[in-house]
């Protein structure tokens, strides 16, 4: 996210690039990483404001417009952990890595 605070509100002004831009698209623009469903979330609940009123997804930004973003946290993701040395390395240089792995044995009738 850009100068969005996640621990407190926000307050942006709009410039006359933004003017005539949907405030939905805007917050997908601003808030990269936060999900849509989140973003139309805080809209329909009254949480975004421009200009100290609740507006719709629908409201087209104007210029000097001051909009009023709620703390807007995310959730931390886990990086998955790849189990070291499973496999042993047969050759490896800069464009190929060769493993020894046993072959999965498929569910064929005898």
């Amino acid at each position: 996210m850009t100068d969005i605070r996640k621990d407190s509100v926000s307050f942006l002004k709009v410039d006359e690039a933004e003017a005539g831009q949907r405030i939905d698209n805007y917050l997908v623009r601003l808030l990269k990483g936060v999900p849509k469903s989140h973003i139309y979330r805080i809209l329909r609940s009254g949480e975004v404001r421009v200009n100290k009123g609740r507006i719709d997804a629908t409201y087209r930004l104007q210029a000097n417009d001051e909009l009023r973003i709620p703390p807007i946290r995310l959730a931390e993701r886990q990086e998955k952990a790849v189990p070291a040395g499973t496999f042993p390395v047969i050759y490896e240089d800069a464009a190929m890595l060769v493993i020894d792995k046993p072959a999965k044995r498929c569910g064929t009738r005898r």
